[in-house]
């Protein structure tokens, strides 16, 4: 199984758990056991499910001012959580091919590992929901050719990204990539750099 079966997998199946209680404050219950990368898969994609539904319920436009910030503050922590974990999974490439010999041709990719995986858990997210347009028994039938149509298309986007990041993957412990990871420096979640935060600590 390649590294992106196991990827895709693993966040189905926390898409599924997810939406057994459908509920942005059901606890996770991660099954994999910690500091592995499947748990780190899990988590990751349990994190962009909540957020999805953050986002969903945001947008109502009857929801109160009080509850959206409240709720805005949650989308900031989680985007920041989402971050952080990405972080992580470049932690577990760096380690996994810290002993590789790098050829003197190698060429850097435009993103991390983590990040093509990021954009992979949310491909997933996107495939489950319009699926699930696709097959709504109230809409149109013009609606659910057009979900349809969407649905087809982000399913061979999923079989393109899973193709390209396994082809990383490869070209990274054959030496003919190289890993640089910059990290994220997120200003406005941070007590000195972002000057609303600072001043106001004055």
């Amino acid at each position: 199984m390649s590294f992106t079966q196991k990827a895709n997998k693993i966040f189905n199946q926390a898409i599924n758990d997810y939406h057994i209680e459908d509920n942005i404050d059901t606890p996770i219950k991660n099954p994999y056991e910690e500091n592995t990368i499947e748990n780190k898969l899990y988590l990751k994609n349990w994190i962009d499910t909540v957020q999805w539904h953050f986002e969903d319920i945001i947008r109502d436009p009857e929801l109160e001012p009080v509850s959206g910030m409240a709720l805005k503050h949650r989308i900031d922590k989680s985007n920041q959580d989402r971050t952080d974990l990405v972080e992580q999974i470049d932690s577990y490439f760096l380690d996994l091919y810290k002993d590789v010999k790098v050829l003197d041709d190698a060429t850097i990719n435009t993103e991390s590992p983590a990040w093509a995986i990021d954009r992979l858990s949310i491909l997933a997210l996107k495939i489950y929901h319009m699926k699930e347009q696709a097959e709504r028994k109230d809409a149109s039938a013009e609606h659910i050719a057009k979900c349809q149509a969407k649905l087809n298309v982000l399913l061979e986007q999923q079989q393109d990204l899973s193709s390209a990041i396994d082809q990383l993957l490869e070209d990274i412990e054959a030496g003919r990539k190289y890993m640089k990871v910059y990290r994220q420096m997120k200003m406005y979640n941070d007590v000195a750099t972002n000057p609303i935060l600072y001043k106001g600590k004055k």
